[in-house]
């Protein structure tokens, strides 16, 4: 298959693209930066010059292929105060997927989330989220939307992925929390530790989006977690371990001052099964779970210091 994918030279997207060429599919992979282009071009895909709020060029790259994964989603904004930002201008780009797919039966698979999904209870494919209007509703309302395309004609699907989607390279929540627990001195879990967060290798959840739009049925929800639960204090362990720092609980008032923009997710209980999502598409995670792979010691060198010219 010709398959576009958004997203295709982030953390996710780059384990995807070589995934689906060793496949046998050709990519199209949207890039809105040089050095996007030129990662997808030494990858062996076919580059799209854009961004998620070019809607015209979303449009043509969906209709030109013959599926489309999306990926991207407005980070850099979402979580420096615009969240909703950047999940309406997510919601937008759905929208023009949906229209430019409508009646092709083509595969159309959107990366959703996991966490908050149910608080304190075990999430399972069946479980539907709940829609009330606040910001992070916003993305649950979007998944729904692209569960409603199959009424139109699109074989569309959403994998829900873990928070943690970890690995060699990442920078996401756990070089967050390694960084954090850096600076402060302290490895952190706020109050018992106890909550759980599902977790996936990047390289077992690239592998899973191929198998989505290679067959997934329409109105497919899969699960992007390879582990149920991992606690966060287990998580806060290893960390410490690793930067030979105490291993200390944080208040949960505390918890914006202490870890930032992560405070407000790092309390959150949501384990997730994956039974559903291997049984329909077989897929097998092979993969080292998270704290083995945080025990490799690749999320700990020191950062580089900082050279000083000398006159």
């Amino acid at each position: 298959m010709r398959i576009f994918v958004t997203g295709a030279s982030g953390w996710l997207g780059s384990a995807l693209v070589p995934d689906l060429l060793d496949a046998g599919h050709q990519v199209l992979g949207l890039a809105r930066s040089d050095a996007s282009a030129a990662a997808l071009t030494a990858a062996g895909a076919e580059v799209v010059r854009g961004t998620v709020d070019d809607l015209d060029v979303l449009r043509d790259a969906a209709i030109a292929s013959d599926g489309v994964i999306h990926l991207a989603f407005k980070h850099d904004i979402a979580f420096t105060g615009d969240f909703q930002g950047a999940a309406e201008a997510d919601r937008r780009a759905v929208d023009t997927f949906g229209d430019a797919l409508a009646g092709t039966g083509r595969p159309f698979v959107l990366a959703g989330g996991l966490v908050g999904l149910a608080p304190g209870r075990v999430a399972t494919e069946r479980t539907t989220p709940t829609i009330d209007g606040s910001p992070t509703s916003i993305r649950s309302a979007t998944a729904q939307a692209v569960l409603a395309l199959a009424a139109r004609g699109v074989r569309s699907s959403v994998v829900r992925l873990a928070p943690t989607c970890h690995g060699e390279g990442d920078q996401g929540f756990m070089a967050v929390l390694v960084a954090t627990a850096r600076a402060k001195g302290v490895s952190g879990y706020l109050g018992d530790g106890a909550n759980r967060w599902p977790a996936v290798h990047r390289l077992d959840a690239a592998r899973l989006f191929r198998l989505a739009v290679e067959k997934a049925p329409a109105g497919s929800v899969l699960h992007g977690t390879a582990e149920e639960s991992v606690t966060i204090r287990d998580i806060a362990e290893v960390i410490g371990r690793h930067l030979d720092i105490p291993v200390t609980s944080v208040a949960p008032e505390a918890a914006a001052e202490h870890f930032t923009w992560l405070g407000g997710f790092l309390g959150l209980d949501s384990p997730a099964t994956n039974t559903l999502t291997r049984e329909l598409l077989d897929w097998q995670p092979t993969r080292p779970g998270l704290l083995e792979d945080l025990d490799q010691g690749h999320y700990f060198p020191a950062p580089a210091a900082t050279a000083t010219a000398t006159a």
